[in-house]
């Protein structure tokens, strides 16, 4: 035991013990917000069942979503006796204002496993979900008595609705909006020639005839969307039985989907399964975020963490080139050298506040009063955005880059650097063509970990350009495509917000598990490609390593 302990074998079993819990818990944070994340898409069994409570009767229509079991002490006996609670999610927030309600498994008379096979769940625009019946319909202003016959033509007028929907989505922020921001530009125009001098008769006509095109073609787009919402109000309506016996009259117009879980085999829960996180994907959010999709937070994302690497890339390398290459060893190059790993440990949003004050503020100022001085007192690039943002989280994952790459350009032998010269080339060609060339794996290696890290920052964001709802994205078919001066949402900013500062916890908790997973599968994918190009490059330059 003596020689084993002598050889420092024990430190090889508590180091392989520790890398073993890591993995498993990895794993089991990875398995368990998966799990989590997949339920929210999958069609939930509705329950039916009869509460007794105070000498009332009531039914009670909704979802079971969680049960416990708690201590409590009988009033008749005095012992301590194990009570059932069952959380279940009712939906109607219209009608009872909150989603969820718990109940006492003493009160109810009738079997949780009893389950309807007529139950509809509605999903609206707002208000949440409607569990009930149907009782009655009036659909394209015809009542329709046979409930086999109303469910096809039902659906039939969800899709038109949905399509409808669509064609008004598309009017109002892409057609209208690139009208608006076409106008806002003339004005803008407008107030620098004016600001110049140049505000000529000729000027004056052509800003005049443009604007003048514009809003005709607005008033266009205008009344074209006022036909839509006319339609709209045409698809007709159905009246659902809820629960306690109360009806809810819904108009087609307002519902997204609607299904009948109870009545679904294997393959058409499979089919809503694919169906809601498409949904999921390339849907807006609603109702204050807790609901619909994350398609502007998604984009969001993706694009502020390409442009902090395309940004974070040429200023690590070069530092890094610099304090390998060209710069002496010294005093003042341990002191940057130990700066740049004190970097690293600086709170995220320490940075956020620099990026605040000197990239919004003083930076930024400094841009609008060079360049965009016709615009004021409104901020152009004074004001929280996409570019800010993405330098903000540059600064940050910095350290990790200039590290990696100087590590990397410390394992190229000192022998190509003295060939490269001993034929001719100079220190710079030499650095350019073999060097960096060979270190490209290191610097894929950094910018996997600073792409890891800026995916999922949260702190810093909210003060340098995430918003809790965009009105435009950040990338579109408008010259010049990327915008950065807009604000824009990410994924990190949209989990804090439905999960901490929703007004309803329980109903936005699985949505919360979906964003996640799907911030991870967004970070795992960049650095597998990341990933991908280092492992090519490092083949392709091994045989001279």
């Amino acid at each position: 035991m003596k020689d084993w302990f002598n050889k420092g074998e024990h430190w090889i079993w508590i180091s392989s013990a520790m890398v073993s819990i890591s993995v498993v818990l990895v794993v089991g944070l990875m398995a368990m917000i998966t799990y989590k994340g997949a339920v929210h898409f999958w069609p939930h069994a509705v329950y039916e069942f009869q509460v007794n409570q105070n000498g009332q009767s009531e039914k009670v229509i909704g979802e079971l979503r969680d049960e416990k079991v708690r201590e409590v002490t009988n009033p008749k006996t005095g012992k301590e006796e194990e009570l059932t609670q069952y959380l279940i999610k009712v939906g109607n927030r219209d009608v009872y204002g909150i989603d969820f309600r718990w109940i006492n498994g003493d009160v109810i008379s009738s079997p949780l496993e009893n389950l309807s096979k007529d139950i509809l769940v509605i999903e609206r625009f707002e208000y949440g979900n409607v569990f009930g019946h149907i009782v009655g319909a009036s659909i394209a202003g015809t009542q329709v008595p046979d409930k086999k016959r109303l469910l096809n033509l039902l659906k039939e007028q969800v899709k038109h609705s949905t399509e409808t929907h669509a064609k008004i989505k598309h009017i109002e922020k892409v057609l209208i909006g690139g009208i608006n921001y076409k106008i806002e530009q003339l004005r803008f125009e407008e107030k620098k020639l004016r600001k110049h001098g140049a505000f000529t008769a000729e000027e004056e006509a052509r800003i005049a005839a443009e604007r003048a095109e514009l809003q005709s073609e607005f008033v266009g787009y205008q009344a074209e969307t006022e036909v839509l919402y006319k339609k709209l109000d045409s698809f007709g309506e159905i009246t659902v039985e809820i629960s306690n016996g109360q009806t809810l009259t819904v108009p087609v117009k307002n519902i997204v989907n609607f299904w009948r879980p109870n009545n679904m085999d294997f393959m058409d829960k499979v089919a809503f399964f694919g169906h809601s996180i498409g949904n999921f994907l390339f849907d807006d959010p609603r109702e204050a975020n807790t609901e619909g999709g994350i398609f502007p937070a998604m984009i969001g994302t993706i694009t502020m963490v390409l442009l902090m690497t395309i940004l974070v890339t040429p200023m690590g390398v070069i530092a890094a080139v610099y304090m390998r290459e060209y710069a002496k060893d010294g005093p003042m190059l341990r002191m940057v050298r130990i700066s740049i790993n004190n970097l690293a440990g600086v709170p995220s949003i320490v940075f956020g506040i620099f990026g605040l004050g000197f990239f919004v503020y003083i930076l930024g100022g400094s841009i609008d009063e060079l360049f965009y001085d016709y615009a004021l007192p409104s901020p152009t690039f004074g004001t929280p955005g996409l570019l800010w943002a993405a330098l903000t989280m540059a600064l940050l994952t910095l350290p990790v880059v200039i590290v990696s790459t100087e590590e990397g350009l410390s394992r190229i032998p000192r022998s190509l650097r003295e060939g490269g010269l001993a034929l001719g080339a100079t220190k710079s060609e030499t650095i350019m063509k073999i060097v960096l060339p060979m270190a490209t794996p290191a610097i894929m290696t950094g910018l996997i970990l600073a792409i890891a890290r800026a995916a999922g920052e949260v702190a810093p964001l909210m003060l340098v350009g995430v918003v809790k709802l965009a009105p435009e994205l950040p990338v579109d078919a408008i010259a010049p495509f990327v915008h950065l001066d807009r604000k824009f949402m990410h994924l990190g900013f949209h989990i804090y917000d439905v999960g901490f500062q929703s007004p309803n916890v329980e109903a936005s908790q699985p949505l919360v598990y979906a964003t996640s997973l799907l911030l991870v599968i967004i970070i795992v994918g960049l650095n597998i490609g990341a990933i991908s190009i280092r492992n090519r490059l490092r083949e392709k330059y091994k045989a001279l390593e």
